[in-house]
């Protein structure tokens, strides 16, 4: 379900129309939008907060775009236009598979699915709850696929927090997992401070995950494989809430926007 849902979600992150609506608003930088954005179903919450929840941007990140964004936007503006700008992405990507009979079925299982976990713990998923579901359904296919991205992101903090891994050091598991080398060079990190790099590759040394030339040890191979697999166990309760028959329905509808929007690179 991630493989299928998750190309939904990138348009948000890759394409033109989000970028040229939050420059249209008055966000001065990619990271102004996008923290003004994705934070706003939280409320008006201290940047602290907003780290918290995020969990693996760097200490002072979320500081430098809240709440100095939502100064003079209001959060539920921004919000809004992401999700305006998302939905006329998918519309240009899926093309004629928009207005598919197909595409108001998925949105319809999507949304069933999506409304259906527990909120307890899940802190950015409760905040999404919150908010109202579209009656578009291209919109609406977005909106629920994002409530389940942040539904698997909240349990996945909840998987990094009981196995004692940071968030910077996420960054660097996920990085050794996809084959980076140095891990240290991987994009989400490679623009903090060489000595914070340093501490974490020699915390994670340490505690025997990680060889001196940044591979994973036994043990590193081992407590990622259990990260990926509590996190897939506790990202399912959503997908429960559909019987088998809709569930293999919505697996066959999804596949084709997915592969559609695979093949764009979502943008």
């Amino acid at each position: 379900m991630f493989e299928l849902l998750e190309p939904i979600c990138l348009v948000t992150y890759f394409a033109d129309e989000i970028n040229e609506e939050m420059a249209a608003l008055g966000h001065r930088t990619y990271w102004d939008g996008y923290f003004a954005s994705r934070a706003a179903p939280l409320g008006r919450v201290p940047a602290e907060v907003v780290h918290a929840a995020f969990y693996s941007f760097a200490e002072g990140e979320a500081a430098r775009h809240i709440p100095s964004a939502w100064e003079t936007i209001p959060p539920e503006v921004s919000l809004a236009a992401w999700q305006r700008a998302s939905a006329a992405a998918l519309r240009r990507i899926l093309d004629d598979l928009a207005s598919s009979p197909g595409l108001v079925r998925a949105a319809d299982l999507t949304t069933k699915a999506a409304v259906s976990a527990p909120t307890a713990g899940r802190v950015m998923y409760a905040g999404m709850r919150t908010l109202d579901i579209p009656t578009d359904p291209v919109t609406r296919l977005w909106h629920s696929a994002t409530m389940l991205r942040e539904h698997r992101g909240d349990v996945h903090v909840a998987a990094l927090v009981s196995l004692g891994i940071g968030g910077t050091e996420a960054h660097i598991v996920s990085a050794i997992a996809m084959g980076i080398h140095p891990p240290e060079s991987f994009g989400r990190v490679h623009h903090l401070p060489k000595k914070r790099l340093a501490e974490v590759m020699n915390g994670l040394r340490t505690r025997g995950l990680v060889t001196a030339d940044g591979h994973f040890t036994d043990l590193g191979r081992e407590i990622q494989a259990r990260l990926e697999a509590l996190t897939d166990e506790l990202a399912a309760p959503p997908y429960e809430a559909l019987p088998a028959a809709e569930l293999d329905e919505l697996v066959a509808e999804l596949e084709p926007l997915s592969a559609r929007l695979v093949a764009a690179g979502s943008r």
